[in-house]
């Protein structure tokens, strides 16, 4: 059976409210699962300790039996240095856009244009 440690969603429309769970990973999102960790609540401040809740023991009893916590918990694990801190690469994110790149590369041309224009008459009274 593969586990996984994961959130379930609850709380109404647009006021999530999250169950840290371990559950077999074919069991649905918000299904089945067979222990309750801890709670994540979003809404709070990021400061808050009540954002993020966690029975570190019981989690550290699902992680030895083979668990896989998913991204973000594994951020909340790392977060209490449960998990050691992992090297995310978010490349494609990080980006500009096609037209921000060619915007960036027109200033560019235009300012070493002007740095030229402005060097040459300098030269120019320096001879």
């Amino acid at each position: 059976m593969s586990m996984k440690i994961r959130l379930a969603r609850g709380g109404s429309k647009k006021r999530p409210h999250y169950a840290i769970v371990a559950a077999d990973s074919r069991m649905a999102r918000d299904g089945r699962f067979i222990e309750k960790l801890g709670t994540y609540n979003p809404l709070l401040p990021k400061d808050s300790e009540e954002r993020v809740k966690m029975d570190l023991e019981r989690v550290q009893y699902w992680l030895g039996q083979g668990a896989q916590p998913t991204d973000r918990v594994s951020r909340f694990l790392e977060a209490a240095d449960v998990l050691p801190k992992k090297e995310r690469a978010n490349l494609k994110k990080g980006e500009p856009g096609k037209a921000a790149q060619e915007r960036a590369k027109e200033k560019a041309e235009k300012a070493a244009a002007a740095a030229e224009a402005a060097a040459a008459p300098a030269e120019e009274s320096a001879e």
